[in-house]
């Protein structure tokens, strides 16, 4: 396997993205981009007031986040992206172009995401949109899939003994 140039954290909201992502960036020492800052302010209303994303609304999003993407690895910085990309085509509009991705998948059961997004103060994403993430879910194929029941050093530990074999 060859060192990726930059990753997608992937998962249903509430699974960890912002926070693995982060952590992630940090211990390689690259560039983090949270998918949910890009969000045009009518996606944001809407999930705002419990109403699920359509393709219709996520694609010029997911556009504009593979551009970011070809936007830093053209200038030889590597970056870590947090981003839902719920159906094997939102991942294919991300990585189109860009060489040298991985995603990795957050996985985790209902019961337990659901527990902390009620838990979580501040979002715009509503715990009422969880079972509409989870209809949408594609699980991915060719992906790093990690439990996120365990610690977030054990995640990124996993993450980096998988993808940087010496």
């Amino acid at each position: 396997m060859k060192a990726p140039r930059f990753f997608i954290i992937m998962g249903v909201a509430g699974s960890g993205k912002t926070t693995i992502g982060r952590a992630l960036a940090a211990a390689l020492g690259w560039e983090f981009y949270d998918g949910d800052d890009f969000h045009p302010p009518e996606n944001i209303a809407k999930m705002a007031a419990g109403i699920p994303l359509d393709d219709v609304d996520r694609l010029p999003w997911l556009y504009s986040l593979r551009d970011i993407i070809a936007s830093r690895l053209n200038q030889e910085r590597a970056l870590v992206l947090a981003c839902s990309a719920l159906k094997e085509r939102y991942r294919q509009i991300l990585l189109s172009g860009n060489e040298g991705g991985q995603v990795v998948y957050l996985k985790g059961s209902y019961e337990l995401i659901h527990s902390r997004m009620v838990e979580r103060s501040g979002h715009f994403m509503k715990p009422e949109l969880l079972q509409s993430q989870f209809e949408t879910l594609e699980e991915p194929i060719n992906a790093v899939i990690v439990d996120v029941s365990r610690s977030v050093d054990e995640i990124v530990s996993d993450i980096l003994a998988t993808c940087f074999v010496p």
